[in-house]
């Protein structure tokens, strides 16, 4: 495989020797910044495909961390993928990554003026976690820009249940080194363990909503196609969170995988991405 770089365009290239003789398949990926709501916004893109999809990292994720199976792997003739930091996330820094009540809501926005100033009309959401909240938030308020959704390890409200679960992470220093390793990598070990504090602390406001919603009055304006995706061995959400999102999105449907955790779609990648592409290519999406 050979790698080389022209700007800010990577092409990757794979030599693959079949009975047909040697045939060399480039895919690249364009890389950069644009000016989205007053921050500059990073966004790696790849694929070529009239279906444009994009991704939504988890809690303090970014392209890096979060989606590297899904930018590699995912179907570059049938897709065109984009990755994205939000604010205060991965390369999307400055500014610093803060967590007023309108958070999610910030993001959703960001995330669609991001992808109009790359040129999309209309495309799909992959969203994990925070992103999946973030997705759902899109999809909702954009009902005519979004064909098709898939969220995993998501929630629409935070019960008391679920604070004890974030409150058992607060402290990053408990965390493996395994795990911490990749945010620490990005944000440096200081920036990481109080950026996540701050995240807990943001994310557990909306326990003093009614309800602890998050999200849960737009579900029903959500009309796209919608795929959750549940590991029933996630120790971050509760199985009652995707039964939820299932119950209240009109045109829905979820698919559970017996061994999945909260990181399914990196610990499955390959059974994961065959997934959504089967979805995303159905017809009436």
């Amino acid at each position: 495989m050979a790698l080389f770089l022209l700007g800010r365009r990577l092409f990757v290239c794979r030599r693959d020797f079949g009975r047909t003789g040697t045939r060399t398949n480039c895919s690249s990926v364009t890389s950069g910044k644009r000016p989205v709501n007053g921050v500059d916004l990073y966004y790696e893109q790849t694929g070529r495909g009239k279906h444009a999809v994009l991704l939504f990292p988890g809690a303090l994720g970014s392209t890096k961390t979060d989606f590297g199976p899904q930018l590699k792997s995912l179907d570059k003739e049938r897709f065109t993928v984009v990755g994205w930091d939000p604010r205060g996330y991965g390369r999307s820094r400055p500014p610093d990554r803060d967590f007023p009540p309108d958070f999610f809501e910030r993001d959703a926005k960001d995330a669609v003026d991001l992808m109009k100033a790359l040129g999309f009309g209309r495309f799909s959401l992959l969203g994990w976690s925070d992103g999946g909240i973030t997705a759902l938030i899109a999809a909702a308020r954009n009902p005519d820009t979004i064909r098709k959704m898939v969220v995993w390890g998501s929630n629409a409200f935070v019960s008391q249940e679920d604070l004890k679960l974030y409150d058992a992470v607060r402290d990053v220093s408990r965390w493996s080194p395994r795990m911490r390793q990749p945010m620490e990598e990005v944000y440096g070990a200081h920036v990481f363990a109080k950026t996540w504090e701050a995240w807990v602390d943001g994310i557990a406001q909306f326990a003093d909503r009614p309800e602890g919603s998050i999200c849960m009055e737009l579900l029903p304006l959500i009309k796209c196609q919608t795929l959750i995706i549940h590991g029933e061995k996630d120790p971050m959400v509760p199985s009652f969170h995707p039964q939820y999102l299932l119950k209240h999105i009109k045109d829905s449907r979820l698919h559970l995988m017996p061994e999945g955790k909260h990181n399914l779609h990196l610990r499955y990648a390959d059974e994961f991405n065959k997934l959504v592409e089967d979805f995303l290519e159905e017809s009436n999406g």
